[in-house]
């Protein structure tokens, strides 16, 4: 006989989920026996936090939405910093929770609190499992956390609806996965061609919405064939191979940064902004052109934002806009004949280039790409090292640099670099860290030493916040808060199972760096920079 467990599990596995992340309570026994007999990978981690972040790396590595399971009351409580993140930064994650029955809950105090409440602003949609409606509860889950923008989507289980058998009928299939958005039409579709076909000057800006489509090969072929320069937001790195002379990098934390592409998009008469989402951006981004600028936004859901104007909307898939843009314009028409793009791009890698006296965050970011695989899967913690690693860093395909962007919340990064080298299982993976979010999610590095893959994480240790200090300093404020004492992290290491070393110089890490690509376990490379190395960096 079937269980209520069962068709849960049942149904996450017919979506093409293989793999749960999180830690047992005695409210989810039976949901994590069914997921296991479902052909589903349960991974004990040592905080909800890391397991959900770990559910999301997976997804980025084969495009099942991401599993994360907590029981009653702490659990759920524990896990509340990731399920925002999925929220804000638009990832797909089924949140299990485990719960008393109803009637227990009236006199039964004991953990319980209405996880629902707790949940409902942060998450698409939230379930409580019910016997008789599980497979269309399911279906309606599964349908909500991948549609439009993906999301979160949490269901609490109460026992007796997991451990009960039960006679309902269901589909071993997931029966309402989301269709591709359609193409565009009415009057904004012939207001943007029309920009397009006249435009001398036009950039593309893309982020999250693309790189969810998988328009990366259609951008790429748009941008290469008009002659057109691409802007990403940090997560739609690589959707253009950043090697490519038109990719100018991503873009939305880095003053300096901006100081170049700003300027350059104002210059444009036609702005594209291709599955763009600004909740990536910071301020610089808010009204960063004029009302009447020639903006086309080609978007798959309402933009409610507020952050900028446009002159058209295309409600519509990124590739099925782009092959319609495509046909008003001639392939052969001359694009930014003064160059303008190519000396931003130059200006950007020297703006960006290693430190001239050897040593620091900027050098070890360039000699880390050099000896890393072109293949590696990057993953970057929340810091000032974030914002310098993602202008260094370039992703020659997206979902190659993984990290908090919307959000923006300290330690995702090896949790992140956990999962998607657990489920894909062959690509490199490295994860940037500064040393305050490294000590948040130390417990990882046992889970990482059980699971037995090869993660190499670079942790930058000037012992402070780096990024807040920076910002301390530049309000004139006194210093308060965000200076701590050194750890021995290849020590830690060690204690862990893993390998460590000091790193003080690029010849160095360069070694290290190539004999951890040949060992099995993970690697700490502990690199020293001086207090206050980020000055002027970003």
């Amino acid at each position: 006989m079937t269980t209520g467990a069962d068709i849960i599990a049942g149904k996450l596995h017919a979506a093409g989920c293989r793999h749960a992340f999180g830690i047992p309570g005695g409210e989810v026994l039976a949901l994590m026996q069914s997921l296991d007999q479902a052909g589903m990978n349960f991974v004990l981690v040592k905080h909800e936090n890391a397991g959900g972040f770990m559910a999301e790396g997976g997804w980025h590595a084969d495009g099942a939405p991401g599993v994360l399971l907590a029981t009653i009351g702490p659990g759920a409580a524990n896990a509340v910093n990731v399920v925002a993140n999925a929220w804000q930064d638009r990832v797909p994650l089924i949140f299990l929770t485990g719960c008393v029955d109803q009637g227990e809950a009236e006199s039964y105090t004991h953990q319980v609190f209405d996880h629902q409440q707790l949940l409902r602003p942060i998450v698409k949609a939230s379930f409580s499992a019910r016997l008789g409606a599980l497979d269309v509860m399911m279906e309606k889950a599964l349908a909500i956390a991948l549609d439009g923008q993906p999301g979160p989507v949490h269901i609490d289980v109460p026992i007796k609806v997991a451990e009960a058998e039960t006679e309902e009928s269901w589909s071993q299939s997931f029966q309402s996965a989301p269709v591709a958005t359609r193409a565009a039409t009415g009057t904004d579709l012939d207001t943007a061609m029309a920009l397009f076909a006249k435009a001398e000057r036009p950039v593309a800006i893309a982020g999250v919405d693309a790189v969810n489509e998988g328009a990366s090969s259609a951008i790429s072929d748009f941008c290469r064939e008009f002659k057109i320069p691409l802007v990403t937001s940090y997560k739609g790195k690589g959707l253009l191979d950043e090697n490519d002379p038109l990719a100018l990098g991503g873009a939305g934390l880095s003053p300096k940064a901006d100081g170049h592409l700003l300027p350059l998009v104002n210059q444009s008469d036609c702005i594209l902004l291709l599955g763009y989402d600004p909740i990536e951006m910071r301020i610089n981004w808010r009204n960063p052109w004029d009302t009447d600028a020639s903006v086309i936004d080609v978007t798959p859901v309402l933009r409610t934002h507020g952050m900028h104007s446009v002159s058209a909307t295309l409600r519509s898939g990124v590739v099925p806009a782009l092959e319609l843009l495509s046909a008003a314009r001639k392939p052969d028409r001359s694009s930014w004949p003064g160059g303008e793009p190519e000396a931003v791009r130059a200006e950007l890698s020297a703006g960006f280039a290693a430190e001239t006296d050897g040593w620091g965050p900027a050098t070890a970011f360039h000699t880390l790409r050099d000896v890393m695989p072109a293949e590696t899967v990057a993953t970057a913690d929340s810091g000032a090292h974030r914002i310098l690693v993602s202008q260094i860093w370039r992703c020659p395909m997206p979902r190659q640099m993984l990290q908090s962007s919307a959000l923006c919340t300290m330690g995702c990064a090896v949790p992140l670099a956990m999962g998607h080298r657990l489920v894909e299982g062959s690509s490199p993976v490295i994860a940037f860290v500064g040393d305050a979010g490294l000590e948040m999610c130390l417990g990882e590095l046992s889970t990482l030493r059980d699971l037995k893959i090869p993660v190499i994480i670079c942790v930058l240790v000037d012992t402070s916040l780096a990024l807040i200090e920076l910002k301390q300093r530049g309000s004139q404020r006194p210093n308060v808060g965000v200076d701590f004492g050194e750890t021995d992290f290849p020590a830690v290491a060690r204690a862990y199972g893993g390998h460590g070393v000091w790193i003080d110089n690029a010849d160095d890490l360069r070694r290290e760096t190539t004999d951890a690509l040949q060992r099995d376990g993970f690697t700490i490379l502990a690199c020293r920079i001086e207090r206050r190395a980020y000055d002027g960096a970003f």
